[in-house]
């Protein structure tokens, strides 16, 4: 009979996943938003620290995320362990100290951006080495994808001092299969069987060379073959749970709502397309540059560019009267998320002017980790409180937002990773109801190739994972 003494009474997939995982050295929670990776994580380390195979532990977590773990653990965390969390900061050191003085369970809590600063490597890296029993636990572990950055290369240097090791994310593939060689390095560099990128890149991915300009090429995929066998050998060591797999959810609604550019919008989006055109074509313009003219387009897209002094020029309001028709059309409390500041003012401008101030919060970059929070607390509990404002990336991520049932997208990026989550906030467990997803989109433009990036994304990632039936992308 296998016995653990439960805080909060998991789940059969979360039980399951925990006897899976429980005395293996390395593994990886491929659990979708909202199945309780959090809580197995924990149990996980409570399991071991009853076992006495583990005396400390070090979470990484993006720092929109790590924040929320210590409230899961106070959470999930069994009465009968004995546990002092640290949360890294250079303007205490006593507690650092305190910590490593402890004599019960010793935990560490860092955002993953702390690992792209000598202090914040150096301070792990000591944790570390005096601990030697520990469990290293890294959350949303897609952070480390890119093998070029300082923080993949400072975290795979963590992961060879590391003693016991899990990696968390629901969406381990955003942009290729190519994303999982860093993920599962950092677990053991002989889990899928290769000693070098190159080697794993061959073997999975067929290779084309682009121009970038300057009479460079750089290599990117063509197609990906073998995905079958990778699907294979990440079983071995890795749990995927799917939300359809093990929740009482109901299916999530999807619909588009379809604008058009007229007017000086129009003119605007198509001589800069144009110009877009001929700088992509052009090998001596450099391949950050390019993406420049991407980024102008989008913003087109929704309704401002900016000129030569880096002035913001409003070319229209289309989206945003869609945006007014949908809400007018709309019931309950809603989400509405975008990705540049000048539309997150604006759309947040004009429901306070017609709903009032009480019945708005926002969260993006600027907004401090405790008003962030307030505004969480407001939508999910206060009966005036009707509309979240956010930026995806800041606020897609670690957050519950079940008392939401409707999800609209001012406007999408090309990060797969970034659309899940954010879908996520609100479609997970507590939600009694049904999610509408809706997106405002500009017909025949930038626009719907994003959304047919995302969908392709989609397909690919499920392919890798064996997931025939992927939630029906944006369809």
């Amino acid at each position: 009979m296998w016995i653990y003494p439960y805080k909060t009474q998991p789940y059969e997939h979360q039980r399951n996943a925990l006897k899976e995982s429980a005395e293996q050295k390395v593994w990886a929670y491929f659990m979708e938003m909202g199945t309780g990776k959090t809580k197995v994580t924990i149990d996980n380390i409570a399991f071991l620290y009853f076992q006495k195979k583990i005396d400390s532990v070090l979470i990484i977590a993006p720092k929109s995320v790590y924040t929320n773990w210590e409230i899961e653990i106070e959470t999930h965390m069994p009465e009968q362990v004995n546990y002092k969390i640290y949360k890294w900061n250079l303007d205490k050191p006593k507690d650092y100290d305190k910590l490593n003085q402890f004599s019960k369970l010793r935990i560490f809590l860092i955002n993953v951006e702390a690992l792209s600063t000598k202090r914040g490597v150096e301070g792990c890296i000591d944790y570390l080495t005096r601990n030697k029993l520990n469990f290293v636990a890294l959350d949303e572990s897609t952070t480390i994808k890119n093998r070029q950055a300082k923080r993949t290369k400072n975290i795979l240097t963590l992961g060879k001092i590391s003693h016991t090791k899990r990696i968390l994310t629901g969406s381990p593939i955003t942009k290729s299969p190519l994303d999982l060689f860093t993920q599962c390095q950092f677990l053991s560099p002989e889990l899928l069987g290769f000693s070098s990128y190159l080697s794993f890149r061959n073997r999975y991915a067929e290779m084309t060379d682009i121009p970038v300009g300057s009479g460079r090429y750089i290599s990117v995929p063509k197609y990906y073959k073998r995905l079958e066998e990778l699907e294979r050998k990440m079983k071995n060591f890795a749990t995927r749970i799917r939300k359809d797999q093990c929740l009482d959810l109901k299916p999530k609604v999807r619909s588009r709502r379809y604008i058009e550019l007229d007017g000086e919008g129009k003119k605007i989006y198509e001589r800069l397309r144009t110009n877009a055109l001929a700088i992509v074509e052009d090998s001596t313009i450099s391949f950050s540059n390019k993406l420049t003219e991407i980024v102008k387009l989008h913003q087109v897209c929704n309704g401002f560019t900016k000129d030569d002094d880096g002035k913001i020029l409003t070319l229209h309001k289309s989206k945003l009267n869609a945006l007014e028709e949908t809400l007018e059309e709309t019931d309950g409390k809603v989400i509405i998320w975008a990705n540049y500041l000048y539309n997150i003012h604006e759309i947040k401008s004009f429901l306070v002017n017609k709903y009032g101030d009480e019945a708005v919060v926002s969260i993006y970059g600027d907004v401090s980790v405790e008003n962030r929070k307030r505004a969480v607390d407001r939508i999910q509990n206060d009966e005036k409180c009707r509309f979240l404002v956010a930026n995806p990336s800041t606020g897609g991520f670690g957050l519950t937002l079940t008392a939401c049932n409707t999800v609209i997208y001012y406007s999408n990026s090309y990060n797969l990773e970034i659309r899940m989550q954010s879908e996520d906030r609100a479609h997970r467990l507590g939600q009694k109801g049904t999610v509408v997803y809706i997106d405002i989109v500009a017909r025949n433009t930038l626009d719907e190739a994003i959304m047919k990036s995302l969908v392709n994304k989609g397909k690919l990632a499920a392919k890798t994972l064996g997931e025939e039936d992927l939630k029906s992308w944006l369809l």
